[in-house]
């Protein structure tokens, strides 16, 4: 870590001064508010091009993590399906391993222009470059892996509105797969430790957060959907469907 990891430890040391402050919403975090730019930004290059690149290295391994547990422990939740849609799938290796798990689904991989155009070459998978916000990529299914926690429940509710209008109704197998933690005691004191020290490390440098299965019920309520089904829960990350 070292210098490059500065601005992060000044965020968390700047945390009680934040709580102090009367912030207008959107609520900034402490990062932002001391920083005066968002992390994982087109701005965040300002702190300086070591961080920018510490950072884009980091959420690559985000974007990574557990990627073979995923297509081993729940390959349930893509069989049968013809197409899927990885919302913020980045370079596309997610989408490269269900490709070759389930060689029937045709995938898509979702996300902004700058990330699109470092992508490799892959005949397997199309890429799309866009903004989550804005529109989906129609598919079967649409995939959000580790991205919801970034976002606050307002922007969470608008993102899952667009995977609503990109999927078929539920009779036609339409479906969103959510990869994320849900905080709980299920997996005991130790682990429960690591959703909530995750939770706060998002606090501290992101507008996002780890949620209850509560809260995230009442995320998707409000995005329009009908019901859901947490498939399994795996270390901190629960694999859920939610139906249309």
């Amino acid at each position: 870590m070292g210098a490059n990891a500065r601005n992060c430890v000044e965020a968390a040391l700047s945390l009680a001064d934040w709580f102090k402050k009367d912030l207008a919403t959107p609520l900034l975090s402490p990062f932002e508010d001391l920083h005066g730019v968002p992390l994982f930004h087109d701005d965040t290059p300002k702190l300086g091009e070591d961080f920018d690149i510490m950072m884009n290295k980091s959420l690559v391994a985000h974007d990574s993590f557990a990627i073979g547990t995923t297509i081993r422990e729940c390959n349930g939740l893509f069989q049968g399906l013809q197409s899927l849609t990885d919302c913020c799938g980045g370079d596309g290796a997610m989408a490269r391993k269900i490709v070759k798990a389930f060689p029937g689904i045709k995938c898509t991989v979702l996300d902004l222009p700058k990330v699109i155009e470092k992508a490799p070459a892959d005949d397997a998978v199309n890429y799309v470059a866009g903004d989550m916000f804005d529109s989906i990529p129609p598919a079967q299914a649409v995939l959000l892996k580790l991205v919801l926690h970034f976002w606050n429940d307002e922007d969470c509710v608008k993102i899952l509105e667009q995977c609503r209008k990109a999927i078929p109704s539920r009779e036609e197998g339409g479906k969103v797969i959510i990869i994320e933690v849900v905080l709980g005691h299920y997996m005991g004191p130790i682990m429960y430790e690591a959703q909530v020290l995750l939770d706060m490390i998002f606090m501290v440098n992101t507008r996002g957060r780890q949620r209850t299965e509560n809260e995230w019920r009442e995320i998707f309520m409000k995005a329009g959907f009908s019901d859901y089904k947490i498939v399994k829960k795996i270390g901190v990350c629960a694999f859920i469907e939610v139906y249309p």
